[in-house]
């Protein structure tokens, strides 16, 4: 990842994603902007509505703020309940090509089923979009979870540990098309391919970066040694060092380094009493219970994910109606930014944040959280 490419005008050289590698550190995402309700199974009626209108605006408000990147959830079917759960979603890599062409600076991941795409036909599309953003685009990789979703596409999973030997060789196939290579078969386990080629090759010469969402053993494991970025889903922040120090150090040993990230959500307000009374509004009183049961149920059930287990039920079914079980940052200023720091001291790169409402939130966000990460020393000032 050490070769610099030019921007736009052809000067002032650059890093590809630059906003991924600056030196904050604490970096900020935006997650789940491209789902109804974003992370929050909630029925306020002030809740996500994730339209285009919305989301280029919540782009173009992320990039002035110097955020670092925009990360979707691939999703094809709501969770139900009430709301339907994020029923309503843009596919993410032509989501991301459309942000791309909205934005200047901020990167916008795509992500991406890899059992349910082929690799030809990602490459491609990640390419596209990769200059629709002169560089900006990265590539978030999941191996695959959620049955209900697959059987849509008539496809069955593998094994949950063999999701990751698949994973690692539609990756494979991936970066021999982006490199350039001229026409290559592949013979894998999984794969038998003849004549793959694909021009152009991605934007500056250099692949996009990678992200794998994964927390289970094998998941970090796939991210140590094939990944940039690893987002790691934690239910417990005193349990996140040693899993954090245990994926940087893999990565280290394969001669590579990684970033790390987790999910979070933000209640914001001037007042604690603020901020908690509008967590038990939303996301007690009336959070969406038919979506959640569901989603945890997809989660831990036949097919799904081994992060979650059944010690971290009840600690789930609290978060998913906030933030989707994600690190909650509910409070005053003062407090959210506390909270951030705490995450940093844990060893984490950067958290991936999501609202009730994005436009409404993320401006008081960004005049008063901000600034306090800058004092700390998380951030640097934006030039």
């Amino acid at each position: 990842m050490a070769q610099r490419v030019s921007d736009a005008s052809g000067s002032n050289p650059r890093r590809r994603n630059h906003s991924m590698f600056n030196r904050n550190r604490m970096k900020i995402g935006i997650f789940a902007s491209n789902c109804s309700s974003g992370q929050a199974a909630t029925k306020v009626p002030e809740r996500w509505d994730a339209s285009w209108e919305n989301n280029v605006k919540l782009a173009r408000m992320a990039d002035e703020a110097g955020i670092e990147c925009m990360v979707p959830v691939g999703r094809w079917k709501g969770y139900g309940g009430e709301t339907d759960f994020e029923g309503s979603t843009f596919e993410t890599i032509t989501w991301a090509c459309g942000l791309l062409a909205h934005t200047r600076n901020i990167t916008v991941f795509g992500t991406v089923h890899c059992p349910l795409i082929h690799p030809v036909l990602a490459a491609k599309q990640a390419v596209t979009a990769d200059h629709a953003g002169q560089g900006r685009f990265g590539l978030n990789i999941v191996c695959g979870w959620n049955q209900d979703e697959f059987n849509m596409f008539g496809a069955s999973q593998q094994d949950h540990d063999r999701r990751y030997d698949y994973g690692r060789e539609w990756w494979e196939v991936i970066q021999r098309i982006w490199s350039g290579e001229g026409p290559f078969d592949y013979h894998g386990e999984f794969f038998k391919l003849e004549g793959v080629i694909g021009h152009p090759t991605p934007w500056g010469g250099e692949r996009p970066i990678m992200m794998n969402a994964g927390s289970s053993p094998p998941g970090r494991r796939f991210a140590a040694l094939h990944s940039d970025f690893h987002f790691d889903q934690v239910f417990f922040l005193e349990q996140a060092a040693a899993r954090v120090n245990e994926t940087r150090t893999l990565a280290r040993q394969h001669g590579k380094d990684i970033q790390v990230f987790t999910a979070g959500y933000v209640v914001c307000r001037p007042t604690a009493k603020e901020a908690r009374d509008y967590f038990n509004y939303f996301g007690v009183e009336q959070a969406d219970w038919g979506a959640v049961d569901r989603l945890i149920e997809l989660a831990m059930g036949k097919g799904g994910s081994r992060s979650i287990s059944p010690d971290v039920v009840r600690m789930a079914k609290e978060r998913f109606a906030g933030g989707y079980g994600g690190v909650p940052f509910v409070g005053d200023p003062d407090e959210v930014a506390a909270e951030f720091k705490r995450v940093a001291d844990y060893g984490f790169n950067g958290v991936a944040i999501g609202f009730v409402n994005f436009l409404d939130e993320l401006p008081y966000f960004c005049q008063e959280v901000l600034p306090r990460l800058e004092r700390m020393g998380l951030r640097e000032p934006l030039k």
